[in-house]
């Protein structure tokens, strides 16, 4: 505790190891990160599976013990004081440690050789984490990977809760990106698919005036490849899409996409993957665009100051190789 003591909690007034004395407790950190993640109050409760009463009793307990304001109201709800911020970051060190001790306990007893947690967005996890995962669970038969496949903003919060090892994506807008370390590895192209029979396919090459009057499939709002298509759209003067569906999940997307007349942006990857020649109603045609849609370069994602654990390491540094070879 002194090392927090130290470095960031000083302001509050009593020690690191007198404020736990005091009665400061796990729930009461998760719920400051909870509200950092969330920016309200009401929200940061449901995610903890309490009333908003409760929630906002247990903050008044925390700036109680600690004789600081955490919180402070704004336009679309709470923010976090300087105080709350660095109680935040030392909250998610806390977490990691518990993590890891865990993880380290657990392959002691199980006498495993190892275990790993990595996110990434769709496309590099299918060309660069799939054949790393190859070669370290063939090296090491022993150790087990759990991989997450989903959008940057999602990805990135799961890193800064320290359940992920490492992520393979973007830092949002609205993350500080002064808090991670990043390698670049690559970029990622976007393509549009439709089923097989879809009525764009009699035109030779799709402009963005023949999009907007069919459905869409998108990623959730907010989405750096949605934003990317949405730009695509504002910087043609095309009015956007009207009707649309929700989702991050790729085999929901897959679905309507077969099943209807929808339009769906994805990585080139997944396209290529997916895509038929066109022999069937119901498979995966890639449409001729003239227009490219642009979205900035992947990278190697770690929390700033955290090192990886020797089986994470080795994941690491493979897929680095693999954006290299």
């Amino acid at each position: 505790m002194e090392d927090t003591e130290n470095q960031g909690l000083v302001p509050f007034g009593p020690s690191a190891r007198n404020v736990f004395k005091s009665g400061l407790k796990l729930v009461h950190l998760h719920l400051i990160l909870a509200i950092e993640d969330r920016g309200q109050i009401s929200a940061a409760a449901e995610a903890l599976g309490i009333s908003q009463p409760a929630a906002s009793r247990m903050l008044g307990e925390i700036e109680s013990i600690l004789r600081a304001p955490l919180c402070e109201r704004v336009a679309r709800g709470v923010e976090l004081t300087p105080y709350g911020k660095a109680l935040a970051r030392r909250a998610r060190t806390i977490f990691l440690e518990l993590r890891e001790t865990a993880r380290e306990i657990g392959e002691l007893k199980t006498g495993r050789g190892g275990s790993v947690s990595l996110g990434s967005v769709t496309g590099p996890a299918l060309h660069l984490a799939v054949p790393a995962m190859h070669q370290v669970t063939t090296a090491y038969p022993g150790i087990e990977i759990s991989i997450q496949v989903e959008n940057s903003n999602v990805l990135i919060r799961e890193l800064m809760a320290a359940r992920h090892d490492f992520v393979i994506g973007r830092i949002p807008d609205d993350i500080d990106p002064r808090q991670f370390d990043l390698v670049e590895i690559g970029s990622e192209d976007v393509c549009l698919i439709v089923r097989e029979g879809h009525p764009l396919l009699e035109k030779p090459v799709i402009v963005h005036g023949d999009l907007p009057g069919y459905d869409w499939v998108f990623q959730p709002a907010g989405t750096l490849l949605r934003r990317s298509v949405e730009d695509s759209f504002l910087t043609s003067g095309v009015p956007l899409p009207t009707t649309t569906i929700n989702t991050s999940s790729i085999i929901l997307t897959l679905s309507i996409v077969r099943n209807t007349n929808a339009i769906a942006p994805v990585a080139k990857d997944v396209a290529e993957l997916v895509a038929s020649n066109g022999t069937s109603i119901g498979e995966i045609r890639i449409l001729p665009i003239d227009f490219a849609i642009t979205i900035r370069p992947y990278s190697l994602i770690t929390p700033r100051g955290r090192e990886l654990p020797p089986s994470a390491k080795l994941l690491y540094d493979l897929i680095l190789q693999e954006s290299k070879g």
